[in-house]
C-alpha cells in the first residue's frame, strides 16, 4: 500500500497475511493438506525448532520455515492473520479445533495445581464442567461468582489466594447477564489474567481487549463460522508473549484446527459483521414485539433490561444488543416444551450464531448437568427458552413465534 497506510478492519480481513504469489496466483487462499514441510536449509530447520520451542524470539519481518502441521500450517496462519483485524486491540490469534479446546488450552497454560480461577456463572455448561470435573480434581480451585454482581466479583478477586485467572463470560449464557469487564480488570490489578469468552457479542459488538482484558476466547463454531457446519475455537490477545505460552500448549496437545476447517473459517470471516448486524436487528425487533405477549413472563434481551446496573454495563461496553434472546414462559417446562414443539421456522437445536434461527430449552439440554442449586444461582429456570436469531426475514420469525406462544398458553 502506498505510504503503508493502515487499512480498516473490513479491508484487512480480506487482504492481511495472504500472498497470492505463494498460492500459484490464487485470488483466495487454497487448502494446504500436508503433515510435514521441507526446510529451505539445515540452518532454517534449526531456527524453526528454536522458535517453536521458545528458545528464541522471532524478529520483525523474519520468515520462518514451517515444521509440522500439529504446530502450524499455512491455512492456520492465514485464518489467524485475518482474525486479528476483526478483534479491536488485537495483535495475534490462535485457532483451535473447538471452542472448548481454546478454553482448556488457555486455562492450562497459566494455571496449575494449587492455583485458583474465579469465573462468572452462568457460564457455558462445558466450561463449568471443565473446571469442576477436570481442573478441580487436578488441584486447580474454581470459585464461581454470579455474573453481573460487581461486589461479589470484586470480593472474590481480592480474597482468593493464588489467583491466576479471572474468566468472564459476558453476556452470560443463557440469561444474558452482563459483567463489567473494565471493573474486573481494575480490581484484578495485574495479579491475574482476565480472560473473556466473547462468543455471544464479539467481535462485532463487544471489545474486551480495549477494556483491558488480557485474552479473548471464542467458540468460532458460532458467529465466526456462522453456517453451523464446522467446529472451531479462537484465542486472541494484544500481547504476543501471552499467546506464545498458549501456542506451546497447543503444540503439545495437538488441538490446532485442521487445514480444511481453517479454510472454511477463513471464508466466513469477511461476512461476520454483516451477518451479526442483520441478526441483531432481527432480534431486537422480535424481542420488543413479543415482550407483551400474554404467555410471556419476561423477555431477556439487552434493550429490555430493567436493572439499572445491567443497563449501565450494556451501555458502557456493548455497541449493539446482539442476536441472542431468552423467553421465560409463564407455564414453566410444559409451556416451554409446547412452544418448542409448535415453532416451525426456528429449529429445536443447541448451538447458536448461525444464519438460521435455533431454539432450545437450556434446563434440559445445554445446562442439564447443573444441580438444582446451580440452576437456581444461574437463573436457568424450567420456563426459559433460549433463541439464537438468524438472518431470515424478521416478520416471518415473529409470526412463527407468535403462533407458537399462542399454543403455549
Amino acid at each position: 500500500m502506498a505510504g503503508h497506510q493502515k487499512q480498516h478492519p473490513l479491508t484487512e480481513v480480506l487482504t492481511k497475511g495472504f500472498d497470492p504469489a505463494l498460492s500459484v496466483g490464487s485470488a483466495r487462499p487454497a487448502v494446504f493438506r500436508t503433515s510435514t514441510y521441507v526446510f529451505s536449509s539445515p540452518e532454517s530447520a534449526e531456527r524453526a525448532f528454536d522458535l517453536m520451542a521458545g528458545r528464541a524470539q522471532k524478529q520483525p519481518g523474519e520468515e520462518i520455515d514451517l515444521v509440522y502441521s500439529r504446530f502450524n500450517h499455512p491455512n492456520a496462519q492465514i485464518a489467524e492473520d485475518h482474525m486479528v483485524p476483526l478483534e479491536a486491540g488485537a495483535t495475534c490469534a490462535l485457532v483451535f479445533n473447538s471452542g472448548m479446546a481454546a478454553i482448556m488450552t488457555s486455562l492450562m497454560a497459566f494455571a496449575g495445581p494449587g492455583d485458583a480461577i474465579v469465573y462468572t456463572v452462568p457460564i457455558y455448561g462445558g466450561t463449568q464442567h471443565l473446571i469442576q470435573d477436570f481442573l478441580e480434581p487436578w488441584g486447580i480451585r474454581g470459585i464461581a461468582v454470579p455474573a453481573g454482581d460487581t461486589a461479589a466479583i470484586d470480593k472474590a478477586i481480592r480474597e482468593t489466594q493464588n489467583l491466576k485467572i479471572v474468566l468472564i463470560e459476558t453476556p452470560a449464557n443463557p440469561t444474558l447477564r452482563m459483567t463489567d469487564i473494565r471493573r474486573a480488570v481494575e480490581t484484578t490489578g495485574g495479579k491475574a489474567l482476565v480472560m473473556v469468552d466473547n462468543t455471544l457479542l464479539g467481535p462485532a459488538f463487544q471489545h474486551p481487549l480495549e477494556l483491558g482484558a488480557d485474552l479473548v476466547l471464542y467458540s468460532a463454531t458460532k458467529y465466526l463460522g456462522g453456517m453451523s457446519d464446522l467446529i472451531a475455537g479462537v484465542a486472541v490477545a494484544k500481547d504476543p508473549a501471552l499467546l506464545g505460552k498458549i501456542r506451546s500448549k497447543r503444540s503439545l496437545f495437538g488441538n490446532i484446527l485442521q487445514p480444511d476447517e481453517c479454510w472454511m473459517l477463513d471464508t466466513r470471516l469477511p461476512t461476520v459483521n454483516l451477518r451479526m448486524n442483520k441478526a441483531s436487528k432481527n432480534a431486537q425487533r422480535i424481542a420488543e414485539k413479543l415482550a407483551t405477549h400474554p404467555a410471556v413472563e419476561r423477555i431477556i434481551y439487552p434493550t429490555l433490561f430493567t436493572n439499572d446496573e445491567q443497563k449501565r454495563i450494556f451501555a458502557a461496553q456493548c455497541d449493539f444488543p446482539g442476536a441472542m434472546l431468552s423467553i421465560v414462559l409463564k407455564g414453566g417446562k410444559a409451556a416451554a416444551f409446547d412452544f418448542l414443539r409448535n415453532v416451525r421456522l426456528a429449529r429445536n437445536a443447541v448451538s447458536l450464531g448461525g444464519v438460521e434461527t435455533l431454539s432450545c430449552h437450556p434446563k434440559t439440554t445445554t445446562h442439564s448437568g447443573f444441580t438444582d442449586e446451580e440452576s437456581r444461582q444461574a437463573e436457568v429456570t424450567d420456563g426459559l427458552v433460549r433463541i439464537s436469531i438468524g438472518i431470515e426475514d424478521w416478520r416471518d420469525l415473529l409470526a412463527d413465534f407468535t403462533q407458537a406462544l399462542d399454543g403455549a398458553q
